[in-house]
């Protein structure tokens, strides 16, 4: 067992977690941060997606060990205030989502290239979400939603 500490949506947690347990498990098992949802446990279909010290990843591809002195974003951490991020409410506004089970990874990874890049092009959301599956949508509500939460950005928050 390895002693960790990390802090997840603004919240201190130390934990003594086994070696090889993922970083999504560690998040929905034992924080019950839910909104990072298994949908494949190889990094292809991004609904995993959080954000690790400023970096965008697949919670599915990180040990929890290795998150050891780190800061994790997950979904559950964008709202503040019982305000939806900007991102969240581009997706609701938008019809961004059907089933959900992949809308938080799409989020959160919209969120990091919003982050570089503020005014993206349909096209460059395409290629920043093409880590990110969607069995239920065509993609242009999604393109659409993160366009609209760019050109709508609130205090720098998208």
């Amino acid at each position: 067992m390895n002693r960790i500490r990390v802090r997840v949506d603004g919240t201190e947690y130390e934990d003594e977690v086994e070696p090889r347990l993922l970083l999504v498990s560690f998040l929905r098992d034992r924080l019950g941060r839910t909104g990072a949802t298994i949908g494949c446990d190889t990094g292809d279909c991004g609904s995993c997606t959080v954000d690790l010290d400023g970096a965008s990843v697949k919670s599915c591809s990180v040990l929890a060990v290795q998150a050891d002195g780190c800061a994790v974003t997950t979904i559950h951490g964008l709202a503040q205030d019982g305000e939806w991020h900007p991102l969240q409410r581009a997706f609701h506004e938008q019809h961004a989502l059907q089933c959900g089970f992949c809308t938080p990874g799409m989020i959160m990874s919209a969120r990091d290239l919003l982050r570089r890049n503020p005014d993206p092009s349909p096209q460059e959301v395409r290629e920043a979400l093409k880590g990110n599956l969607c069995r239920c949508t065509g993609y242009q509500n999604i393109v659409r939603a993160v366009l609209s939460a760019a050109s709508g950005r609130e205090a720098g928050r998208a």
